[in-house]
């Protein structure tokens, strides 16, 4: 869910899901992410210059801190996005509470989020489709879930986003307040928000070809092993090559496998690769990127060369 154009608009973490689509999510009160920007406005405004609402004391005009906690917060290692495709990744955490926060009421929220850079000034944040769910383990104790939901093609990311995002989760409860109604009190809500709970990486989806040739080949005669790396462009909505990067050529015999390292070369301006070798037996030749913080590792798939 792209909530970037929203991040100079109001401080704090969360204030920038003001502008964000309503969300699919079971209740009466049909609340949205919008009705929910309203309490993250008044949190806030409150106080601009603090990220964390749970640590104030409530005023008349902005939410109660809830009495809510979150821990064990786990995600993926790595979310790989594409050019076109949606990408969801599960998240759980762990919810605890006060005895005063029902957590089944209808008007009850919490989501998990992603965001890149400060907690208190994001560069830009990923949420899910759908509000969290959770399910009591105890009286005060409930193992939450949710999801992370990318559309690149909607721009939801840009190129610098690849690297290292940090996780927290919000919760709020309306406690019987219809934020649509002229008398929302929005001092009765409760509201609590949490970030540094975890780390993943988004990246850039890549790829890696390979083609060995001439094929079939005399014994000790010259191969020449081209391909290219490539990663999503988010921008462009295509794939661009990957320059200056170390890749591996790598050679599998027939009825072996495992795959061997020849030598090591580098990938061009337009992430193109190119080196010879000399033909020694039958097998395939492949090429392997290790990967980086903001592009996965990948291998080609194997070209087998049949070598006279």
């Amino acid at each position: 869910m792209r909530i970037r154009a929203t991040v100079a608009a109001v401080s704090g973490a969360l204030a920038l899901t003001a502008l964000a689509a309503p969300v699919a999510q079971a209740s009466d009160d049909d609340v949205s992410r919008a009705d929910i920007a309203k309490v993250l406005e008044a949190a806030h405004a409150a106080s601009p210059d603090q990220a964390m609402f749970s640590a104030r004391t409530a005023a008349y005009d902005e939410p109660y801190a809830l009495n809510v906690t979150f821990s064990n917060f786990k995600i993926a290692k790595a979310v790989k996005v594409g050019t076109t495709n949606r990408v969801t990744t599960k998240v759980t955490y762990t919810l605890t509470h006060g005895a005063d926060v029902d957590i089944t009421a209808l008007d009850f929220f919490t989501d998990p989020f992603l965001y890149k850079g400060s907690f208190a000034e994001p560069q830009n944040m990923l949420f899910g489709d759908d509000f969290g769910h959770c399910k009591a383990t105890s009286a005060t104790k409930a193992t939450c879930s949710g999801t992370i939901d990318v559309r690149p093609k909607d721009g939801d990311l840009l190129n610098v986003d690849a690297g290292t995002w940090k996780a927290g989760a919000m919760a709020v409860a309306f406690n019987g307040q219809d934020p649509a109604a002229d008398d929302f009190d929005v001092a009765e809500v409760g509201y609590v928000e949490k970030g540094g709970l975890g780390t993943t990486l988004v990246q850039r989806y890549s790829k890696l070809t390979v083609n060995a040739s001439p094929e079939p080949v005399k014994k000790g005669r010259t191969i020449t092993v081209t391909g290219k790396l490539s990663r999503a462009n988010w921008e462009t909505g295509k794939y661009a090559g990957y320059t200056g990067q170390s890749v591996k050529l790598q050679f599998r015999k027939k009825n072996s496998s495992t795959y061997t390292t020849l030598k090591t070369i580098k990938t061009d301006s337009k992430g193109n690769l190119k080196t010879t070798v000399k033909a020694s037996a039958d097998g395939y030749f492949r090429y392997s990127f290790a990967g980086t913080t903001t592009t996965p590792a990948v291998n080609a798939t194997g070209d087998f060369v049949d070598v006279k």
